[in-house]
């Protein structure tokens, strides 16, 4: 079983032939709505995957709080740990460019009331060797008694540190298994790494430092990870990317589906590859979200 805890949202996507620079503003062709927030998006590759996944969270009293859950309800994802509270749902503003290259803004409304509490009670309902998914949208105090929760119940945790944000260094270290890409692992690493190269050097050091099970997305160049001293590379399918909002995402939830379904680490993470590759090819962060035996046909 997988419990998310984390964001929901509703992402406001723009589309433009190319991202705007700083005091730019520039004609875009295409605007919709799409479910999104990290939490939510992993929850839903997760389930579509093939787990069976309890969202933990909060939406506001707003118009977009029923639509932020509807594909999650309607994949059958348990929503009894969401809390409806007062106030407007969270919302991303989204433009993507004509390559597909992303810029997102977060607001984040009812995800700031997501507890300790919450947390605590979230992992009460879970069982030793359960997989927790957690992100770096909500407040920090409840991913922290999460992630401190599960470690006591033996409860597996993944921690995704997206959005980067100043408490990575004291949460990071509490998680099983930390997901970044490389921006978000130069964080950690403290070295920016220019090439494929340097970033499993940097790799190496920080896991030899650490003992930790470390995982770095690299985009099209695909993922490094790092686990009981193994250093291994997995290549990326060679697609062309039409909207990449939803492939980190795609990539977690379908990890924490196959390690908790007791797949070889190896493969869970290739699996996990091929679910974010093919999410870049369609827009949204939810609806991209590909299907299990779409997946399975491109292993």
């Amino acid at each position: 079983m997988i419990t998310v805890i984390g964001s929901v949202n509703m992402d406001l996507i723009a589309t433009t032939p190319r991202l705007p620079e700083p005091g730019e503003t520039v004609s875009g062709p295409d605007f919709a709505t799409a479910q999104g927030g990290k939490g939510a998006n992993q929850a839903l590759a997760a389930q579509r995957a093939g787990a069976s996944v309890t969202m933990c969270g909060a939406v506001g009293d707003d118009a977009f709080a029923t639509d932020a859950l509807a594909l999650l309800d309607d994949a059958g994802a348990d929503l009894t740990a969401v809390r409806h509270v007062d106030g407007p749902t969270g919302i991303a503003v989204i433009l993507v460019g004509g390559d597909g290259e992303n810029m997102i803004v977060v607001v984040p409304g009812a995800n700031g009331k997501v507890t300790a509490d919450d947390a605590d009670r979230a992992v009460a309902a879970m069982a030793k060797g359960d997989t927790l998914v957690l992100q770096m949208e909500i407040p920090d105090v409840a991913t922290e008694a999460a992630l401190k929760a599960a470690r006591a119940k033996g409860v597996r945790s993944v921690l995704n540190i997206a959005p980067l944000t100043d408490a990575v260094e004291r949460l990071a270290p509490l998680a099983d298994i930390v997901i970044a890409n490389e921006t978000e692992f130069a964080r950690l690493s403290g070295q920016p790494a220019e090439t494929l190269e340097a970033a499993r050097a940097e790799l190496e050091k920080l896991h030899a430092k650490t003992d930790q099970c470390l995982i770095v997305t690299l985009g099209g160049d695909g993922v490094l990870w790092a686990k009981d001293g193994a250093i291994e590379h997995v290549a990326s399918l060679k697609i062309t990317p039409v909207d990449t909002v939803g492939a980190g995402d795609t990539f977690c939830g379908y990890l924490a589906q196959g390690l908790d379904a007791g797949l070889e680490f190896s493969a869970a993470v290739h699996r996990a590859a091929v679910a974010g590759a093919l999410a870049c090819l369609k827009p949204g962060a939810q609806p991209s979200i590909p299907l299990s035996a779409e997946v399975d046909a491109r292993l």
